[in-house]
């Protein structure tokens, strides 16, 4: 999963991307003057150091987070979240991660003026949907161009396309985000290729100080249908900064002495996972024990693919048995003879905890 962390500007999304990554990273050319930052996280799943137990694979691989760290903004107002650059990188993005600022700090004052994470965190939803409108009101008017030249023969097929980005572009002028919008399946096909941000995952990341209050979504006073399906966490940036480039031993014993919880990581990498809707199918074998994150309920044909596309293709079907029964048999070979491995078809929803093993026609 790729996460674009945003945040305006002095908000610190910087300082969280570092305190995340505990300050790991490559450097991606992302056009005009900046880079982007590219951070991997794993996503610990102890399941699978039991399950390396048992089949003493060749090699174990966690699923993985990418946090992306934006180049700076290309607009002339620096109180602007979103240039014509991000918003090219936003649109490969699987989810957002959005930085407000929750901290006083005179040393690095707030180009507003004041720190009200309510105000930041309204405007950065704005732009996401001006963004949103702006590339429909262009489809609109491209596709309806097209619609009064194509052949009589060839408008039939154009029509769903243009009704659903009208229909689309209607819900979010009323104050809609795509996300929270309930489309048909062809409607939601006949629009994938348009990336809209709006449609994402998001969550709302407090950057918060040492001390003091922490904000919550549900305080903010924003209208219900701003803040429905967020996630929300909260964290403070430079501490977590700090701790990330401490050694293990020294972290624990300084978030000990804070009476600190887990690091920050671990809860965004939850929230993240439940905002997005994922699970996480494993595989097993003596070449590799694996989690494959996917969303929940996902088809199992569907599941196949995020193995390998032709896997999708040459499906014949997916013997499936759970964690809890592999690891109580010992095997797949004897969770079969006790009948709790069973065998699936193309339309079964994939739930967390399934190893799976796909039978493919190649």
């Amino acid at each position: 999963m790729d996460i674009a962390i945003i945040g305006l500007p002095q908000s610190g999304k910087s300082t969280v991307f570092n305190a995340l990554t505990a300050g790991h990273s490559t450097t991606t050319g992302a056009g005009g003057a900046g880079p982007m930052h590219v951070g991997v996280v794993k996503v610990v799943d102890p399941r699978l150091a039991v399950l390396t137990e048992i089949y003493s694979p060749r090699k174990t691989i966690q699923a993985e987070i990418q946090f992306w760290d934006l180049p700076p903004g290309d607009r002339e107002s620096q109180n602007q979240l979103l240039g014509g650059r991000q918003r090219n990188l936003l649109q490969g993005a699987d989810a957002m991660l959005l930085v407000v600022r929750a901290f006083v700090d005179p040393g690095v004052p707030d180009p507003s003026g004041s720190v009200d994470p309510a105000r930041d965190l309204r405007s950065m939803l704005a732009e996401l949907t001006l963004a949103d409108l702006e590339t429909l009101e262009r489809a609109e008017g491209r596709l309806a161009d097209g619609l009064k030249k194509a052949k009589p023969a060839e408008r039939p097929a154009m029509v769903p396309q243009l009704e659903a980005v009208r229909k689309v572009k209607l819900a979010i002028e009323l104050g809609t985000p795509i996300r929270q919008q309930i489309l048909p399946h062809s409607e939601a096909a006949a629009l994938f290729d348009f990336q809209f941000l709006t449609s994402k995952p998001v969550i709302v990341a407090f950057n918060t100080g040492e001390s003091g209050p922490t904000p919550k979504l549900a305080s903010l006073g924003l209208e219900p249908d701003v803040t429905a399906g967020l996630g929300e966490v909260d964290l403070s940036a430079k501490l977590e900064e700090d701790l990330a480039l401490m050694t293990q031993e020294e972290a624990t014993e300084f978030r000990e002495a804070l009476g600190l919880d887990e690091p920050a990581i671990e809860r965004v990498k939850s929230v993240c996972y439940a905002t997005a809707g994922l699970v996480s199918f494993l595989t097993v074998g003596e070449d590799e024990v694996r989690a494959w994150p996917v969303p929940d309920g996902i088809l199992a044909q569907d599941a196949a693919g995020t193995i390998h596309s032709d896997f999708s293709k040459g499906f014949i079907r997916a013997e499936v048995i759970r964690y809890e029964d592999l690891v109580r048999c010992g095997s797949v070979a004897q969770g079969r003879k006790e009948g709790v491995l069973r065998s699936e078809g193309k339309t079964y929803p994939v739930k967390d905890g399934d190893v799976i093993n796909f039978l493919i026609n190649v």
